[in-house]
């Protein structure tokens, strides 16, 4: 039960910090492309993939790994997010940012999640 609790509490948190990062990088960009949710779920990504990296070579127990991977990071990451705002940005035929959009997604936030793990992980 302690385990759900903590996953959960650190859940929350994450959507909280996303929330106001959303709102911080709102009110400093303009145009069509989703950038905020593109910069949460890279930086969500490259810390995911640090994490696996330092729980991997045993430097953080495994437990971090649920609470700060699952509840955290599930929190703060949003794909679901960024697969609405693609189709949006499809729909309103805006296909420059609708294609970094979600491939500039993608491609972002899996090279950031290998070098979070390569940095994470030991020598």
């Amino acid at each position: 039960m302690s385990a759900l609790l903590l996953v959960s509490l650190a859940g929350g948190l994450g959507a909280s910090a996303r929330f106001v990062l959303d709102g911080l990088i709102r009110a400093h960009s303009d145009g069509p492309t989703p950038r905020a949710t593109i910069i949460i779920n890279v930086t969500g990504s490259f810390l995911l993939g640090l994490l696996i990296g330092v729980t991997a070579g045993v430097l953080l127990p495994a437990s971090a790994l649920l609470v700060v991977g699952t509840g955290f990071l599930g929190g703060y990451t949003t794909f679901s997010t960024a697969s609405v705002e693609t189709a949006r940005l499809i729909q309103k035929q805006e296909i420059g940012p609708a294609l970094f959009s979600g491939l500039g997604t993608l491609v972002l936030g899996t090279g950031s999640a290998a070098l979070g793990l390569w940095l994470g992980s030991p020598s």
